[in-house]
Parts: C-alpha cells; sequence; structure tokens
C-alpha cells in the first residue's frame, strides 16, 4: 500500500469509507484553502471587499503558500490504484510507434524517469536561454508534487507481432468489445498504452501530460483522451454523480492488504505470467448520460432505475433523507423485487447470490466528465474505471448490466481494457521490465 508522505506546506488530505453491495468505489474527502485576504485599489480611492473594509492604494495577492503531497512513486504496487482518488485526471491513450524492441524498453524507462520526477517534484533542469526550455513552466520556476500519480498499462494490441511480445500477454487480456446497448466510436477507443495521470488539481495533471508526451513524442502518439474530475461530497460522506446519486458508496477496503491480494492485485504462481504479479486489470468505459432526458423522470423512478435513495443513497428499504448509506442492500427477503427491482442497477451488479459472488467485486476509482463546448448538446457522463484481479470479473459483471434499467439514460462510447503494470520497485527498475527482459 502507498503512504503519502507531506512535504513541509502539506495538508492532510482525503478520507476512506467502505462497505458492502454495489461496486461503487467509497471516498469521503475535503479540502481545505488557506489565504490572505486580497485588496484591490478602487479607481476613486477605495473599494470595499471582505466584510466591509475599505482598502485604498493596494492590489492585493494571494500570499498562502500552496499545499502539497508526496505520493510515493517506488512500490510493489503502482500508485493510482489503490491510491485515494485524486481531484482530477486524465486518461490518455496511444499508439507505441517504435520501431523495434530496444526502442519500446527505451519508451518504458523514459516513461519511468518522467514519473519519477513529476511525482517527487523538484526543479528542472538549468538551460541556456537561446535553448528550448527543460521545463513547460506551468507549475511555475519549482515543480511540486501535488498527489501527482502516473499509472500505466498496457493494450492487447501491444502484444501483436511487432516487438515478439504475444507468449507473454497477460491470459484475459482482449481488445474490448461493444456490449449489446454500447455505441463505441473507434476513435474513442482501445490503445496500446494506456496513461492514468492523476493529481490534486487541474495544472498539475495537464503539466504532466505535456511533460510526458513531450519527452515521448518519438515512441508514441496519442490516440484518444478524457479529462475528468471528482465532485465534492454533497452534502457529507460521498460524491455525487452527473445523475445526482451518490457515486462511490462501496468499494474494497483500501486499507485491507489481504482483500486486495484477493481481488484486485495478480498473485505469483497463478495463471498470469510470471512478470504480471503486482499488476491488474484496468478498465475504462466513457459513459455518455443523455442529462435532459434524465431529468424528466420523476424521482421516485430513478430510485427504483438504480435501487438506492437518491437523496441519502441509502437502499431502498430505507426511508427517510438522514438515512446512513452505508446499509447493505438486503435483496433475500424480496426475491421479487418489489423494493428493489430486479433490473436496478446495484442489484443487477451485485444480486448478492452464491452464483455472483466471485463475479461481483471489483476496485472502482471513476471520475466524471464534461465535454460541451458547445451548446445545445450537452456531452457529459462517466469516466468509469475499475481494476480487478481478472478481467473477466468486470466482463461477467457488465454482462449482467445489458438488461438493466439505466440503458435509456446512458450510452457507452470508447475505453478499453488494459493490463496495469506490476510497480516499478526502486532506481534501478522501470515500467515494464519484466515483460521486456
Amino acid at each position: 500500500m502507498e503512504q503519502v508522505i507531506p512535504d513541509e506546506s502539506s495538508v492532510p488530505v482525503g478520507g476512506v469509507r467502505s462497505g458492502g453491495g454495489c461496486p461503487f468505489g467509497g471516498i469521503a474527502r475535503r479540502s481545505f484553502l488557506q489565504g490572505s485576504a486580497a485588496g484591490l485599489a478602487g479607481a476613486a480611492g477605495g473599494a470595499v471587499v471582505g466584510d466591509g473594509v475599505a482598502v485604498a492604494g493596494t492590489v492585493g495577492r494571494q500570499t498562502a503558500e500552496p499545499h502539497s503531497r508526496v505520493i510515493p512513486f517506488h512500490g510493489s504496487h503502482q500508485a493510482g490504484i489503490a491510491t485515494l482518488p485524486q481531484q482530477d485526471a486524465i486518461f490518455v491513450s496511444c499508439d507505441v510507434t517504435a520501431s523495434s524492441r530496444k526502442e519500446l524498453t527505451e519508451l518504458f524507462r523514459t516513461l519511468t524517469s518522467r514519473a519519477r520526477f513529476l511525482t517527487a517534484g523538484g526543479t528542472p533542469a538549468n538551460v541556456p536561454s537561446t535553448a528550448a526550455p527543460s521545463d513547460n513552466g506551468i507549475l511555475g520556476p519549482k515543480i511540486v508534487p501535488d498527489g501527482l500519480t502516473v499509472t500505466v498499462g498496457v493494450g492487447a494490441s501491444l502484444f501483436d507481432d511487432r516487438y515478439g511480445l504475444g507468449p507473454r500477454k497477460p491470459v484475459q487480456l482482449v481488445t474490448m468489445k461493444a456490449f449489446r446497448h454500447d455505441d463505441l466510436d473507434p476513435a474513442l477507443s482501445q490503445g496500446d498504452l494506456l496513461l492514468q495521470i492523476c493529481a490534486d488539481h487541474r495544472d498539475t495533471t495537464v503539466h504532466a501530460l505535456i511533460d510526458i508526451l513531450t519527452h515521448t513524442k518519438s515512441a508514441m502518439k496519442l490516440r484518444w483522451r478524457i479529462d475528468g474530475q471528482r465532485n465534492p461530497e454533497r452534502p457529507v460522506g460521498v460524491r455525487r454523480d452527473w445523475f445526482g446519486f451518490k457515486d462511490g458508496i462501496a468499494n474494497p477496503d483500501l486499507a485491507d492488504e489481504s482483500q486486495l491480494n484477493q481481488v484486485v492485485w495478480v498473485q505469483p504462481k497463478g495463471a498470469e505470467p510470471q512478470w504480471a504479479a503486482g499488476g491488474t486489470y484496468h478498465v475504462v468505459r466513457i459513459v455518455h448520460f443523455f442529462i435532459e432526458a434524465w431529468q424528466k423522470v420523476p424521482v421516485a423512478q430513478q430510485e427504483r432505475i438504480f435501487g438506492r435513495r437518491k437523496a441519502s443513497g441509502a437502499p431502498m428499504y430505507a426511508v427517510g433523507d438522514d438515512v446512513s448509506d452505508l446499509l447493505d442492500p438486503i435483496y433475500t427477503n424480496d426475491p421479487q423485487g418489489l423494493i428493489t427491482p430486479l433490473n436496478s442497477h446495484i442489484r443487477l451488479a451485485n444480486p448478492q447470490t452464491p452464483q455472483t459472488a466471485a463475479t461481483s467485486t471489483i476496485l472502482r476509482r471513476s471520475y466524471d466528465y464534461d465535454r460541451s463546448p458547445n451548446l445545445p448538446e450537452l456531452d457529459m457522463g462517466h469516466a468509469f474505471v475499475c481494476f480487478q484481479q481478472e478481467l473477466d470479473t468486470y466482463v461477467t459483471m457488465q454482462t449482467r448490466l445489458e438488461d438493466e434499467a439505466l440503458v435509456p439514460y446512458i450510452s457507452p462510447r470508447g475505453g478499453g481494457y488494459f493490463f496495469a503494470l506490476p510497480g516499478v520497485r526502486d532506481d534501478k527498475d522501470y515500467y515494464a521490465r519484466g515483460l521486456l527482459t
């Protein structure tokens, strides 16, 4: 498990909640900004700011030091998986253009060195003023770590005949195929390589993306990208998605290493290639929400579609806006689905039957996206993200959801299946070393 190491100006960020039932990743996190009041000079000698205090003759500036934290880069598992989700994320799928196995190895070495530096923070290399800058400057003269994680995964297409990696492909890694109601856009799907870049602030993820693409442009090119955010919890406990429902009520306990070893991390001496131990299957699905249509659905019907109360997030049997969302759904006394419909989202995701127990637990780490630069049509939805020891766990679960009542209000349009590589263990190690050597 990763430990969060604060720097001199850090503050603790995040908390975790877990529970049984629907596999919606759990997180509760608060951010607090500390700063000085800004004074603005008025054209007529004064302006009223703050609590009505008149200030004249100065231009106020925020002087508080930025808060930052370091999430360790080295470890048996990559950060950004069993790490509390940060506020901002960028998912980038790339096609590898390296011409040989040697160039592919160099690509992974370069990715490692950039990720190692960016996640730790520091001062970019000095270059002559007449040379191209060594850093894009978005974060200023010194790079702050800002809770940055860079998680790297490989797609099934990387194991074609270009680099001779076919015999080492993870056993269940396949190209993502459309489920019954999907409308997959090839330009927004698949890829040789996936980068998941997460941090506490937007400028940090953008800075890392530009840096990495700049240093690797000779060996890979961008295929598709989706940016995501995590909304604050409303009112407390768990954030809500664009449909207004609490998103993240149940998930494996991130502090329970034995549980993560059982459901997330590939174990040694199993069916997978030996190099894959410590990695995990990574699913990204770009799911469009039909927001306008959803707004016309009565709340009572929305609740039956999801299988939870909208205000509280509690199971359907619990009445009242203040009921805890930690209560477990119970279906044994509701075999006909009179309380929680049989085709509701959470009941199909985890029916709580002996037959579905092995395919009902995933580590969910999703983000919301908004790609609506032009009205009147909104392009908002969910960057669904999950990790699991076996890809078949997710595929089986999603197959059950083909018949869910939510289908008319969503449209999965892209994404892919990837294998998140084992962690980089020390300064001499690099991404995919076990795969390539």
